[in-house]
C-alpha cells in the first residue's frame, strides 16, 4: 500500500511535466514578451538600434513569469556619420542580443544571438526628428532534457523510479535562422510635444520550431512553425511644467491568433537636473485575445524606474486578472530592467528610456 502511494505521489509530481512537453511539442509556437518594452528596445524593434544621444548602450532585463525564466542582455553602438558642410546629423547603429527563456524544472531552454543593424535619417536641422530604418538576423537554438521526466513504465514497485523506459523521444536540440525588420519615426522638441512611433515584422521565414519536424516526414514537417508577429507602439512625449513629462502610450501585436494590447502611461519626475536623477512612475493594461477568438484583461502593470547620471534602473510587475487556468498561470510575473549609456548627452530623446 506504501508503494501504490508512493507511486501515486511522483505520478502527481511528474505529469504537469509531461503535459508541458506535450503542449510544447502540438502548440503553434508563439513569442516572449517584455513588459518594460521601451528597456529592451531592439528585440521591440530592430529600427531602434542606436536611438539614443550617445556612444553606446548596454541593457539587461530579466522577466520571472513561472514556469518561464527570461533574460536578455543587449549592446548596441551608435555612430554619427561625417556629414561634411551638412547640419542634418544621420547615424547608424549596431548591436548584438543574447537571450535565454527557460523552465528550470524541465529542463527546457530557448537561447538566441542576433545582429541588429539601424540607419536614422534626420529630418529637420535642429536633429529632433528622425525616421529610422532597422533589421536583425539570429539564430535560436531549443533543446530539451529528459532527465527530469519519468514515466510509470520506470516504477520499479519498490525503489522508486529507476528502471528504463520504452518511451520514443525526439530529438532533444535543434536550431534555425530568424530575420526581423522594423520602422521607427520620433520627433523630439525640446519643450513641446513629441512623438515615436513603429512597427516592426519578426520571423519573416516563419522558421519551424518544433522538436517533433522532420525533413524526412512530409506530414511532420513544418508542423510548428514560428509565426510571423506584427507590432506596432506610439508613444507621446507631453511636458508638464518644468520637471514632468507625461508618456501616453500603446503596443498592440499580433501573432497568428493571437492578439495583445498595452495601453496606458508613465510620468518621468525630473529631480536633479545636475546629477540627472529622475523618477519614473508608470501602469498600463493588458487586453488579450486568445485562440478561442475570445477577449479578456490579461493583466494590469506597475512600473517604477529610476534614472541617476547614465544609470537606468526598472522594476515592473504583471498582476494577473484571468482567473482561469492553473493557481501557476494565474500567478503575476515579475520584471527588471538595468541599463548604462556610454557618453549620454541627453540632447534629444530618440527613444524613451522605459
Amino acid at each position: 500500500m506504501r508503494e501504490l502511494d508512493e507511486a501515486v505521489s511522483h505520478m502527481k509530481k511528474f505529469l504537469p511535466l509531461f503535459f508541458l512537453l506535450a503542449i510544447a511539442a502540438t502548440s503553434l509556437a508563439q513569442d516572449q514578451h517584455f513588459t518594460q518594452f521601451f528597456a529592451s528596445p531592439l528585440t521591440l524593434n530592430p529600427a531602434l538600434t542606436g536611438t539614443f544621444d550617445g556612444k553606446y548602450r548596454v541593457a539587461f532585463i530579466y522577466r520571472d513569469q513561472e514556469p518561464y525564466k527570461t533574460f536578455a542582455g543587449a549592446i548596441d553602438l551608435r555612430f554619427n556619420m561625417r556629414n561634411i558642410g551638412k547640419r542634418y546629423k544621420d547615424a547608424f547603429g549596431v548591436g548584438v542580443v543574447f537571450y535565454n527563456d527557460k523552465v528550470p524544472e524541465v529542463g527546457y531552454s530557448n537561447n538566441q544571438i542576433s545582429v541588429f543593424g539601424g540607419f536614422h535619417k534626420s529630418l529637420t536641422p535642429k536633429n529632433d526628428q528622425f525616421l529610422s530604418i532597422g533589421g536583425q538576423a539570429g539564430i535560436s537554438q531549443r533543446n530539451f532534457s529528459y532527465g527530469n521526466l519519468f514515466f510509470e513504465d520506470q516504477f520499479s514497485g519498490s525503489a522508486g523510479y529507476d528502471n528504463p523506459t520504452s518511451e520514443i523521444f525526439p530529438e532533444n536540440n535543434f536550431a534555425f535562422a530568424d530575420f526581423s525588420v522594423g520602422i521607427n519615426y520620433s520627433y523630439s522638441p525640446e519643450r513641446a510635444v513629441g512623438l515615436y512611433a513603429g512597427a516592426a515584422l519578426h520571423h519573416i521565414l516563419e522558421p519551424e520550431a518544433s522538436f517533433y519536424a522532420s525533413n524526412e516526414d512530409p506530414d511532420l514537417a513544418n508542423s510548428n512553425p514560428l509565426l510571423r508577429k506584427y507590432s506596432a507602439y506610439i508613444n507621446l512625449k507631453v511636458p508638464v511644467g518644468e520637471s514632468i513629462q507625461f508618456h501616453p502610450r500603446a503596443l498592440v501585436y499580433n501573432q497568428g491568433p493571437h492578439l495583445a494590447l498595452n495601453a496606458g502611461s508613465n510620468i518621468r519626475f525630473l529631480i536633479d537636473e545636475i546629477s540627472g536623477t529622475a523618477l519614473h512612475v508608470g501602469a498600463w493594461v493588458r487586453p488579450v485575445r486568445n485562440a478561442g477568438d475570445s477577449f479578456s484583461l490579461d493583466a494590469i502593470v506597475g512600473m517604477v524606474g529610476i534614472e541617476y547620471s547614465n544609470f537606468l534602473l526598472g522594476i515592473s510587475y504583471d498582476a494577473r486578472t484571468n482567473a482561469l487556468g492553473t493557481p501557476r498561470e494565474r500567478r503575476g510575473a515579475i520584471e527588471i530592467s538595468i541599463a548604462y549609456l556610454g557618453e549620454y548627452e541627453d540632447e534629444v530623446v530618440l527613444c524613451p528610456k522605459f
